[in-house]
C-alpha cells in the first residue's frame, strides 16, 4: 500500500453508485447463497436498517469495503464486508476501530464454519477468528439457522 491513498467515509445514507459498489462487494464476498441478484432488494435491505451509519473504505476511490452500525432491537448491530484483494493489511482492524468508537456494546452474525462458497466458486472462510482478535466473545446460545445462513451471534464490550 506504498503509493496508495485509503480513505474511510462516514455516512448515514448511501448514493447509487456506492449501493451498486457495495452490492457487488456483497456479491463477491460473501456466500453465495446470500447474493442479491436485483438492487431494488439490496436497497430494501439497507431501507430495513435502523439508524444506520455506514463506513465506505475507499482505496484510490475505489470501494474495497463497507460497514455499517445501526439498531435491531434496542441493541447496536453491526455489518462489515472487505474486498479478499485487501486482506491480510490491518484495514480490517482499522475499520473495527472506526465501528467500535463510541459505543458500549455491539453485536453481530458471523458465518461460524467454511461450508459456503462464494459466487466466484471459492471457499467462504468464516472471519471468526478476526472477530476474536478483535475481542468479541462467541454468544453460544444464540444462534441463526435459515436455509441461507449458519451463524452464531457475537459481541464486544467496551472495558474501558
Amino acid at each position: 500500500m506504498n503509493n496508495n491513498h485509503l480513505s474511510f467515509f462516514f455516512a448515514h445514507s448511501l448514493s447509487p453508485f456506492e449501493k451498486e459498489s457495495v452490492m457487488k462487494l456483497w456479491n463477491s464476498e460473501y456466500p453465495v447463497q446470500l447474493a442479491y441478484d436485483k438492487a431494488e432488494n439490496f436497497n430494501i435491505y439497507l431501507n430495513g436498517l435502523n439508524s444506520p451509519i455506514h463506513i465506505l473504505v475507499r482505496l484510490n476511490n475505489e470501494i474495497v469495503g463497507w460497514a455499517t452500525k445501526f439498531l435491531r432491537d434496542q441493541e447496536k448491530w453491526f455489518v462489515i464486508i472487505l474486498s479478499s484483494s485487501i486482506h491480510g493489511q490491518y484495514i480490517g482492524s482499522r475499520l473495527m476501530d472506526h465501528i467500535k468508537a463510541h459505543e458500549s456494546l455491539l453485536y453481530g452474525w458471523v458465518i461460524d464454519h467454511d461450508k459456503d462458497i462464494k459466487v466466484n466458486g471459492k471457499p467462504y472462510v468464516s472471519p471468526l477468528n478476526f472477530y476474536l482478535k478483535q475481542g468479541f466473545e462467541i454468544i453460544k446460545d444464540q444462534r441463526l439457522e435459515l436455509l441461507t445462513l449458519s451463524a452464531v451471534k457475537i459481541s464486544w464490550k467496551n472495558n474501558s
